[in-house]
């Protein structure tokens, strides 16, 4: 991504970063890149803008955990940098050289680690759309269980059709109608499609809360084909709770003579009847592993587990 694009980034500091970079080779780290560059780049809100957008993850430092300290290592390379200019050798300097690198006064960057939610929503607000992942990936089956259409499928509804569809909310505005009433107007966006929500002073009243960019909600309502483009007229929503890093996985040893076509049949029954997000893996002797289809993604929560044992016996879960 175009590291001018990037929000808090003008091109007069990009130049300097290539042109380093051209000159002297790739970055090793932050700290070799904050000692090579012009002092000018070395600009707070320019490096955290650079780093919530994920400019040093090549370099191979955690973006929370580099966010966690930048402000400490950048600090203490310009006063580095002014002193040796000055011709000013500190302490740890000379120490440093003469036991071959021995101390380290820098910083640690720390193991830390953004959630999906929120590395995304940075993303987002540095770059104006999400790069490394998206909100909705990983959860298309949950989402699939909770809705009718996928945004894309309703251009091939009629008008009024009253359908449930889910995605994230982008673009929400809040407007007030002649009348002095509270509406809003906002993007879904699905994996594939994006369609325009209104919501009515009357639903605003009811579900207003609720709205807000980077939400990922499930809509019910109905659609509205009178324009050339299709709009979507919200009647109730909720907050989609399936947007996890992954749910740990569910994986049960069934020996294949167990496995007979009432045993199958019960556990499809008993799987289906505990929807959520963790995958299930069937372990078949001591090398062989099936993983279920998606519609087979479970809660493991609930009494699930104990009703495995009962029919599969005590030692199924791994």
């Amino acid at each position: 991504f175009g590291l001018s694009a990037v929000r808090n980034v003008g091109e007069g500091l990009v130049a300097k970063i290539v042109e380093e970079r051209t000159a002297n080779g790739p970055f090793a780290d932050f700290y070799d890149f904050c000692e090579r560059v012009d002092m000018s780049v070395l600009n707070k809100k320019t490096l955290e803008s650079l780093i919530k957008a994920g400019g040093f993850d090549s370099v191979g430092h955690p973006r929370r955990g580099l966010l966690a300290v930048f402000e400490q290592i950048v600090d203490n390379t310009i006063a580095r940098r002014k002193e040796r200019d000055m011709g000013v050798m500190t302490l740890f300097g000379a120490m440093e050289e003469d036991a071959g690198g021995g101390f380290d006064e820098r910083a640690k960057i720390p193991e830390l680690h953004f959630d999906k939610k929120e590395q995304l929503a940075f993303e987002k607000e540095m770059l104006g759309l999400y790069v490394s992942d998206h909100p909705l990936m990983g959860a298309e089956a949950a989402l699939r269980r909770k809705t009718d259409n996928t945004i894309v499928e309703l251009t091939d509804l009629e008008d009024g059709s009253m359908r449930t569809i889910g995605g994230v909310v982008n673009g929400l505005q809040r407007k007030w109608t002649k009348k002095g009433d509270l509406m809003a107007v906002f993007t879904l966006e699905d994996l594939q499609s994006s369609i325009e929500v209104m919501v009515f002073p009357r639903t605003m009243t009811d579900i207003g809360h609720q709205l807000a960019d980077d939400a990922v909600l499930i809509v019910k309502g109905r659609v509205d084909k009178r324009d050339d483009q299709p709009k979507f007229i919200a009647m109730d929503v909720e907050v989609f709770e399936g947007i996890t890093d992954g749910a740990p996985p569910l994986r049960l040893r069934v020996q294949p003579h167990r496995l007979d076509a009432g045993t199958v049949d019960e556990l499809k029954g008993l799987l289906t009847r505990f929807p959520g997000e963790s995958q299930v893996f069937l372990h078949l002797g001591e090398d062989k592993v099936l993983r279920l289809p998606e519609q087979f993604c479970v809660d493991t929560g609930h009494g699930l587990i104990g009703e495995l044992r009962v029919l599969l016996g005590s030692g199924a879960i791994l």
